[in-house]
C-alpha cells in the first residue's frame, strides 16, 4: 500500500499524522508525503522520518495527489489529509475490502474531533447516512458515479491509472466526486461508514459552515450530474 499525503504549510501538524501512520498494524506499506509549494518547515520535519518525500511546486490538491501517485509503488494508493490521525488498524481494516476483486475503491467519513460536539456529532450523523444513501444512489441505482471522502480513500492503483488518475485541472471542491465518478468505469467503490478517520474541522472553522458545506455540495452536484 500507498499512503500519499498531500501537505501545504502544514509543520504543526505533519509529524502527528506521520507518527500515526508509522504505527499503523499493516506489515507492508510505504508513506509519501507530498509538499505542496510550502513556505514552511514542512519538507525539514517529513525528512526526520522514514517516509519519500516529494515537492511539488504547482499548488493544488489534486497535482499533489498526482505527484504522489506517480511516486507509488503499492497495488493501494491511500489518500490522506495531513490533519488525519488514523487508529492503528485503519490501513487494515480498509485493505480488507479489496479481497473482492470488483471493488476498486473504498472510502468512509471523518470524525471531526476538534469540533465542537455538536457538530462532530451532527457531522458523523450526516456522513454514515446521508453520505451513505447519496453514493448508493448515485453510484449502485443511477450509476452515475459515486463518492468518495478526499482525505480518507483507498483506490486501486492499476484502476485509478486506467482512469487517469487525478485530475489536475480541478482546484479543490469537486476533485473526489470527479475521482470518484471515473474510477466507477473500472468497478465497484464501497462507502463504509465504520471506516472513519480522525480529522479537523478547521476549514470549517476558517471558511465558515454553511459556505464549506455548500461548497461540497455543489462540488458533488457538478461533477456527479453536469460535468
Amino acid at each position: 500500500m500507498s499512503v500519499v499525503v498531500p501537505a501545504h504549510n502544514e509543520e504543526e501538524r505533519i509529524a502527528a499524522a506521520i507518527e500515526a501512520l508509522l504505527a499503523q498494524e499493516h506489515p507492508d506499506f510505504e508513506i509519501i508525503v507530498v509538499d505542496n509549494a510550502s513556505s514552511d518547515r514542512t519538507t525539514e520535519i517529513a525528512s526526520t522520518y522514514p517516509v519519500t518525500v516529494v515537492r511539488e511546486d504547482r499548488k493544488g490538491t489534486m497535482w499533489a495527489c498526482e505527484a504522489g501517485r506517480q511516486a507509488a509503488t503499492g497495488d493501494v494508493v491511500v489518500r490522506m489529509d495531513a490533519d488525519c490521525v488514523p487508529a492503528k488498524d485503519w490501513l487494515v481494516r480498509g485493505e480488507a475490502h479489496f479481497a473482492n476483486p470488483e471493488v476498486v475503491a473504498v472510502t468512509g467519513p471523518y470524525d471531526y474531533v476538534d469540533a465542537h460536539p455538536v457538530f462532530r456529532a451532527a457531522t458523523t450523523f450526516i456522513q454514515k447516512v446521508f453520505y451513505r444513501l447519496s453514493h448508493h444512489v448515485t453510484h449502485r441505482v443511477l450509476k452515475q458515479g459515486g463518492l468518495l471522502v478526499g482525505g480518507n480513500s483507498f483506490m486501486r492503483a492499476s484502476a485509478l491509472h486506467a482512469a487517469g488518475g487525478f485530475n489536475t485541472e480541478i482546484v479543490f471542491y469537486g476533485d473526489d466526486t470527479d475521482t470518484a465518478k471515473r474510477l466507477s468505469t473500472q468497478g465497484r467503490i464501497i462507502f463504509d461508514p465504520r471506516h472513519s478517520v480522525p480529522s479537523s474541522a478547521r476549514r470549517f472553522q476558517r471558511e465558515g459552515i454553511l459556505q464549506v458545506a455548500w461548497q461540497y455540495f455543489k462540488g458533488f452536484f457538478l461533477h456527479s450530474f453536469v460535468k
